[in-house]
């Protein structure tokens, strides 16, 4: 079977991707557009946002993992033209992770003032925390069903759904942040930071329930659990493991960024909050090509198609830095301006100008990072994302925090911690990626 990987093919899928991907960063970005600008303490419940996104990217990104585990097995399987194989394992996958979705909503909720003290949250702050949290961890469940389906279309080479599924959810949640939150006078009451959380819970049940929809209607995977396990279920495991602890190293990276930037002060956490979602927002930007690099390396690799592979990974990585300049470029140009969009807050708006350069200059570096993330994963490379993951965050970020932090360059501190982060993070796997390959495809 022969795979295409002209750049026309390689945007088809990355596109749609992309636009799927940005609507998980614009959850979080509207409800922080929209609360940083209510009338009630907008700078706590900015802050408040902030700390508890931080904390619910966590779990998401810890238990989303399975996108990329059901993706990486599908397109391999899709390449050596074997998908009847392993039809019943996203089914099998969705029920798994929802099931353990629910047992951390049960072992977090009762203990949520506990967590964002450890965020270095308190007074009005917490409270908004406490109050945000235990309305928006209801959604929980449903986004990672979600996702799970997303990586199955990921797997079918079908990023179109996805996308379809994704523009409903980001536009539903943004007209209930303006109703909710703000109200709508004789008829619905302003909610504030409370209104925000209930509407990003109804987008995401909202989205649950198209994806659904799309799943069984537009291809043969079936949603109903059936037994015994597929024979892969071990691999999916295995690289859900591997992935787990990858991604706990890196929401101990963020958490640390976040509670560093809590213990400087409420302007300094607003600021971090609005420069932190436009970095997310950068990355799943970013994360379309990503996208693709993860669902064709894995074609590739099950055809075993290692010529194409290098060839892909070399237009990919032209792609990726063409991206980085173009985001960095566009982010200086309305630089004064995409901080009125979030405060008006003056103390809050010269933090944020004061480190959002750095956030631009890393964009190019992030790009090459990110996809060759998707790459490794389209590979099924779990083991070699979480060690260096590992190495970049405790060898790396943490020593240069703290070296910063007694610096005192506050948020400067962190953001520059990022970067060699970022650094540590996407070199090694290029250099990896070459010695794995480059022999094998001259051979092909």
């Amino acid at each position: 079977m022969n795979t295409n990987i002209s750049l026309k093919h390689i945007n088809k899928l990355a596109v749609p991707a992309l636009i799927s991907g940005i609507s998980e960063p614009i959850l979080s970005i509207t409800d922080t557009a929209i609360v940083g600008n209510i009338d009630v303490n907008p700078i706590e419940s900015l802050a408040a946002v902030g700390i508890v996104g931080t904390f619910l990217s966590m779990l998401i990104w810890i238990l989303g993992q399975t996108r990329s585990a059901i993706s990486s097995i599908v397109s391999q399987y899709v390449g050596a033209n074997n998908l009847e194989s392993v039809k019943n394992l996203p089914a099998q996958a969705i029920f798994i992770i929802t099931s353990l979705s629910v047992l951390i909503i049960v072992s977090t909720y009762p203990f949520a003032n506990q967590i964002f003290k450890l965020y270095n949250a308190s007074d009005l702050i917490l409270n908004y925390s406490v109050d945000y949290y235990k309305i928006r961890v209801f959604g929980f469940p449903f986004t990672l069903f979600t996702i799970a389906v997303f990586g199955t279309f990921r797997g079918l080479q079908n990023t179109y759904y996805p996308m379809l599924i994704a523009i409903i959810g980001a536009l539903s949640n943004i007209v209930l942040d303006v109703v909710l939150v703000y109200g709508i006078a004789g008829y619905i009451p302003a909610l504030n930071i409370k209104g925000a959380a209930y509407a990003s819970v109804i987008a995401q049940i909202l989205m649950a329930v198209f994806s659904v929809y799309f799943l069984i209607k537009k291809t043969s995977i079936p949603l109903k659990l059936t037994l015994p396990f597929n024979k892969e279920i071990k691999r999916f495991i295995i690289m859900i493991l591997n992935l787990f602890v990858r991604t706990l190293a890196l929401n101990i990276t963020l958490y640390f960024a976040t509670r560093f930037a809590t213990g400087y002060g409420k302007n300094y956490i607003a600021a971090y909050t609005i420069a932190i979602n436009l970095w997310f927002l950068g990355a799943f930007m970013i994360d379309g090509y990503s996208s693709a690099g993860n669902i064709l390396s894995g074609k590739l690799l099950g055809a075993k198609d290692y010529k194409n592979l290098m060839i892909l990974s070399k237009k990919l990585i032209k792609i990726g830095v063409v991206m980085g300049v173009i985001l960095a470029i566009i982010g200086a140009v309305i630089y004064k301006p995409i901080g009125l969009l979030f405060t008006k807050a003056p103390e809050v708006l010269k933090e944020f100008y004061n480190v959002f350069w750095i956030v631009l200059i890393m964009q190019p570096i992030c790009a090459i990072a990110f996809i060759f993330d998707g790459v490794f994963k389209g590979l099924g490379e779990m083991k070699t994302l979480r060690n260096i993951l590992l190495l970049s965050t405790f060898l790396v970020f943490i020593p240069i925090l703290y070296l910063l932090d007694d610096l005192d360059l506050k948020l400067k501190g962190i953001f520059i911690a990022l970067t060699f982060w970022m650094i540590v993070r996407g070199l090694p796997l290029l250099i990896k990626f070459r010695k794995m390959f480059m022999p094998l495809s001259q051979n092909n």
